[in-house]
């Protein structure tokens, strides 16, 4: 008899409270309501910056970490290394809000198309903390380069997309570039 009350008491709290109770096998699991019953849905977000690739001088923001010995930084196998800025506008002296850190390789013997494997992180605004995650080709002579969003964390966390690159402006002696960023990023 002590069994059956205990049971129906379960039961009857289970159905006026569904989401405090979670029955499996026979147990009972004390659960959140929100961690069950939450359907996330899907947002597309879209932001805009500047990238500052500084290859040369004393201030550099890439180091080389892999190559042909004696090559230029052009010269297919190098790698490098990187923690570039982020920029709210295409000067370097306007507002930092995050970094691009990683790495890229220029990939093909025949043509300037690098590997880009990077972690673009937010330090600045409502994605302070958050980073997006894209791993693709990336053609630098193109005029506009698609390079797909193949993750994120944070406010970015189980990110897909795809970012467009735009070059303003490349110093041909040094390296050193200036790149706009359009990403369209869905994430939860």
């Amino acid at each position: 008899m002590a069994s059956f009350c205990t049971d129906t008491l379960f039961t009857l709290y289970f159905i006026l409270f569904p989401s405090i109770f979670f029955i499996s096998q026979g147990v009972f699991y004390e659960e959140l309501a929100q961690g069950i019953a939450i359907k996330r849905e899907e947002k597309t977000t879209h932001l805009h910056f500047y990238f500052h690739d500084i290859v040369g001088g004393k201030n550099s923001t890439v180091v080389r970490i892999a190559g042909p010995p004696n090559s230029s930084i052009a010269n297919f196998g190098n790698t490098m290394m990187m923690d570039d800025p982020l920029t709210e506008g295409p000067e370097i002296t306007s507002k930092l809000i995050g970094k691009a850190q990683g790495l890229y390789a220029i990939a093909a013997q025949n043509d300037f198309s690098l590997l880009m494997v990077v972690n673009y992180v937010f330090t600045e605004g409502d994605y302070n903390g958050s980073s997006i995650s894209i791993l693709g080709r990336n053609h630098i002579f193109d005029d506009v380069r698609e390079m797909p969003v193949v993750g994120g964390s944070g406010a970015f966390r189980l990110a897909h997309g795809y970012a467009l690159a735009h070059t303003v402006q490349i110093d041909m002696e040094t390296g050193d570039a200036t790149v706009e960023y359009n990403i369209y990023v869905t994430h939860f």
